[in-house]
């Protein structure tokens, strides 16, 4: 069963629509950061593709954006494709 679960897990990755939605709520990705209480580098790595989505990442999205429901904010999909893109 742990190899199956393994097997899931790399074969699907974590994105977010946070970089979609943060447009006319904040000005920049550093307000976004302040918002979300992480580093303003940690925002730009994770858009960047240069580091993962994190717990905190997460939990910042949800206190930035409030009114979204966390399947609103993140999606799983399988590794190779990004939402909307096969």
């Amino acid at each position: 069963m742990a190899s199956e679960i393994l097997r899931v897990e790399a074969s699907v990755k974590l994105e977010t629509r946070v970089f979609d939605l943060y447009h006319g709520k904040y000005s920049n990705l550093t307000e976004l950061a302040w918002a979300m209480g992480i580093s303003v580098s940690q925002v730009y790595r994770v858009r960047q593709g240069k580091r993962p989505i994190s717990e905190k990442f997460i939990t910042g999205t949800v206190k930035a954006f409030p009114e979204f429901r966390l399947d609103d904010l993140f999606l799983i999909v399988p590794n190779g494709e990004q939402h909307g893109k096969k």
